[in-house]
């Protein structure tokens, strides 16, 4: 077998998400976190080993420049790499082969070509066939390199298949951007500790979140363009319900009107998309090549986007279709032209490198934390410092928590927290309102002559959210306000993004100031004075005005009757069951103050 050159030269002449490649402020070879990682594995030298770090800080460069290093000093004599897709799959062949190891995307069977130093698999290539990648692993020794691991947890066969596939592996190195899950399905390979309140989470070798990445000038910060609006839609059960985004509700509520906003053929899209656009051109003034991608639920979603987009801007919109034979090639074609628009289902969800991608919609109504930030792991691959990503989203509780939480790290966690059922009082009627939920989405047969209808959608610029901040009052699509924040220049500092979105704020407060109260046709509050909340969070508001209040009867010796008056007198607004999240606050607040005081 020929063996590759040492970690001095293995990370020459590669791809976008390789230090050939490297943004402003990184080193020429590899980057600190990545040199870093090695020493840690070269000094600890262990079988097994878990790198999480966030996308598009290069997991790549680190994985093979350390397989580079295992090959050369003869601790393995071949390389597996287990990757999700295979669009992946052929990417690390690729990647691979630009350092010197070849990698074969194409093994089925048989004995590997002498020219080879491995192959490369999918999960699902695996999990049909264990046996066969467990008798290569016992023939040589092998690094196993397992690409976003979390997939290996995707179904019970396919873990199963991993364990059985490459336990007798000689070295295995993990590789995440996101290394939970929203299941508790454990994840081959990964040790989990059990922390104090006897929850095991997983436990990292090596961690390179997004706050340091941004930090080093290896990621792009990102700006959250959020759009609420009205909806209209009818139930399986024939109602017809209308309803604001952004607006307290229950989870299936929040669920459709989701749905209606994402509809093509409403008028919430085409604003999102047109405004979107409007975005990108401003990014182009600065990233001549800059492009876009629209995140969608379903193929017949994409090809409408595609279409209105075509409407919108003239030219015509990549459409990446995972059943489509030539996805691999669209996605590689889009990425190396000059072309604005790319519309995909899940294909460019993860792991797929299109470093001029900058402008992103949201479009789909997965709602887990995993997905979310491989989504948004699409935007935010940097090539030159002061590079920013903007993506755009409905105005959905869950997904702006996400974006509020972006540099947040997380864990998988296998164990799910003890239910505190009796001890809350609101816990059964959550109970009660989750099934009556589930039940409305069941399919009986009084309920056959009814489907889920979009009638009608519009939308309204809601806010902006950067570094955990939220900015903007509300404006209508095409109005100056909305423009102010559209044309914020696509190439700046992240404190300068910050500064800029603040003077933008008070400029638009201003504005509002100086018109009379009859031409105010939208909520004209500031974005961190209207949050956006779960019916969930809604009544554990509640549940918490209703406890403190409680304290303070036995404080006070008011009854609660009275003491509910007095803070409806001092605070203002309607009775609690119908007061805002704000008021709520305001209350909550305002006993804790007469209690400090009582003391």
């Amino acid at each position: 077998m020929t063996t590759t050159a040492g970690t001095s030269s293995a990370s020459h002449h590669l791809s976008p998400a390789f230090p050939g490649r490297a943004p402003w402020g990184t080193a020429s070879k590899l980057r600190a976190w990545q040199e870093g990682a090695m020493e840690k594995y070269i000094q600890e030298q262990p079988r097994d080993f878990l790198a999480v770090a966030t996308p598009g800080a290069g997991k790549t460069t680190f994985a093979l420049t350390l397989a580079s290093w295992m090959l050369h000093h003869h601790v393995v004599q071949q390389v597996t790499v287990v990757a999700p897709t295979e669009h992946l799959k052929k990417q690390w062949a690729e990647a691979a082969a630009r350092i010197g190891i070849k990698l074969d995307p194409e093994y089925s069977a048989g004995p590997l070509g002498k020219d080879y130093h491995g192959i490369a698999v999918t999960y699902a290539g695996v999990g049909v066939r264990p046996m066969l990648h467990r008798n290569r692993v016992e023939q040589r020794k092998t690094l196993v390199i397992l690409d976003e691991i979390h997939h290996a947890g995707d179904s019970k066969s396919w873990g199963e298949a991993c364990l059985e596939a490459f336990e007798p592996a000689t070295r295995r190195l993990a590789l995440t951007g996101t290394p939970f899950r929203s299941d508790t399905n454990p994840i081959p390979f990964v040790t989990y500790e059990e922390g104090n309140d006897g929850i095991r989470r997983s436990a990292a070798d090596y961690t390179y979140g997004y706050g340091n990445a941004l930090a080093d000038n290896v990621v792009r910060p990102v700006i959250f363009l959020s759009y609420s609006g009205n909806m209209r839609w009818r139930t399986k059960a024939g109602d017809e319900i209308a309803a604001r985004l952004g607006e307290p509700m229950t989870k299936d509520a929040i669920s459709q009107a989701w749905r209606t906003a994402l509809d093509p053929r409403g008028e919430w899209m085409p604003s999102v998309l047109r405004a979107a656009d409007q975005r990108l051109t401003e990014v182009r003034k600065a990233i001549p090549d800059a492009g876009a991608l629209v995140i969608a639920a379903d193929q017949d979603s994409a090809r409408a986007y595609a279409k209105l987009i075509r409407e919108i801007t003239g030219s015509k919109a990549t459409v990446v279709l995972s059943d489509d034979t030539g996805a691999s090639k669209n996605i590689d074609d889009f990425s190396a032209s000059n072309d604005r628009w790319m519309v995909a289902v899940r294909m460019v969800s993860e792991g797929v490198d299109v470093p001029r991608l900058a402008v992103g919609v949201y479009a789909t109504t997965i709602s887990t934390p995993l997905f979310f930030a491989q989504a948004v792991g699409r935007f935010v691959r940097s090539r030159r410092r002061g590079e920013t990503a903007s993506v755009f989203l409905p105005t959905v509780p869950d997904l702006l928590s996400f974006a509020n939480e972006m540099e947040r790290e997380r864990d998988h966690v296998l164990d799910k927290p003890k239910k505190q059922g009796e001890e809350d009082p609101y816990a059964e009627s959550e109970k009660e309102m989750d099934e009556a939920n589930k039940e409305q989405d069941e399919d009986t047969g009084e309920q056959e002559q009814f489907s889920f209808e979009a009638l009608e959608s519009e939308a309204v610029f809601d806010r902006v959210m950067y570094n955990g901040a939220e900015f903007g009052m509300q404006a209508h699509p095409g109005s100056e306000e909305e423009q102010d924040y559209l044309g914020i220049p696509g190439l700046l500092e992240p404190d300068q993004v910050q500064l800029l979105l603040q003077k933008r704020q008070a400029r638009q407060i201003a504005h509002s100031r100086k018109k009379p109260d009859e031409e105010a046709d939208l909520l004209e509050v500031p974005a961190e004075r209207r949050p956006v909340v779960s019916h969930k969070e809604m009544m554990e508001l509640r549940r918490q005005l209703n406890g403190l209040v409680g304290a303070y009867v036995h404080q006070s010796g008011k009854p609660h009757g009275v003491i509910h008056t007095e803070l409806r007198r001092v605070c203002g607004g309607p009775p609690a069951a119908e007061a805002t999240a704000g008021q709520l606050r305001q209350r909550i607040a305002k006993v804790q103050e007469w209690a400090t005081r009582m003391k």
